[in-house]
């Protein structure tokens, strides 16, 4: 029986890892360009972003999920556009969601390890002649680097954010087990079987994330044996 309610499950485990991995793609874009943005100190735009910030950050994904999903379809206009084709597509408002949600978060990130920056380097770069935005082209990729540890729970919380999916008819690892719960009516085991296979996943992410930021970070540890 479990053994069935596994095999009916991880059918949606290639959506869900597709969904994380496209929504993370598309998020650390806009999370970069934002973090530029913040960093120029421009305040016009910084209240901008920051509106965007505030309003992923303090309502929750679920939330964002729904109004993505079923909020577009109020606007006439929308529909009688071409941009219909893609709102009314659920794969594309998860992902939407998904996207927006963690480059908020990571924008957060990103531009606190910016404000981490020792002076002295920011100092190094005005001394050169640089401009704000050639010194933010230097500083950031050491930046993003030094955020890795962090940015690795970032991954992991937008694979489980991904459960959230199923609320809008797509068939992932949770969708699959909601189905199944129609069916069979035996709530511990399908959704222990589904929690389990979410905890085997995220378990294998952690360690190949653990490893990737032992190589990212090893120049600092040659640096440091070296001083």
């Amino acid at each position: 029986m479990l053994w069935d309610y596994f095999i009916t499950i991880s059918q949606g485990i290639s959506t869900s890892l597709q969904l994380t991995v496209i929504s993370l793609i598309i998020a650390f874009i806009l999370a970069v360009g934002l973090t530029f943005l913040l960093s120029m100190e421009n305040r016009v735009i910084k209240a901008f972003v920051n509106m965007f910030i505030t309003a992923f950050t303090g309502t929750p994904l679920l939330i964002q999920f729904f109004l993505i999903y079923s909020g577009p379809g109020q606007f006439q206009w929308l529909i009688d556009s071409p941009l219909w084709y893609f709102f009314s597509q659920a794969w594309f408002c998860a992902i939407l969601a998904l996207a927006l949600n963690s480059a908020a978060y990571s924008t957060l990130l990103f531009h606190g390890a910016v404000k981490a920056i020792p002076q002295g380097q920011w100092e190094t770069c005005a001394a050169l002649g640089l401009s704000r935005f050639q010194t933010l082209k230097i500083l950031i990729p050491y930046a993003l680097k030094r955020s890795i540890p962090s940015y690795s729970n970032e991954i992991i919380l937008v694979f489980k954010g991904t459960s959230l999916a199923s609320t809008i008819a797509i068939m992932d690892i949770m969708g699959y087990a909601r189905q199944l719960y129609g069916m069979e009516y035996d709530a511990l085991a399908i959704y222990g079987m589904a929690g389990a296979i979410y905890l085997i996943i995220t378990g294998i992410m952690t360690l190949l994330l653990r490893r990737l930021e032992g190589y990212i970070l090893a120049f600092e540890r040659v640096g440091a044996e070296k001083s």
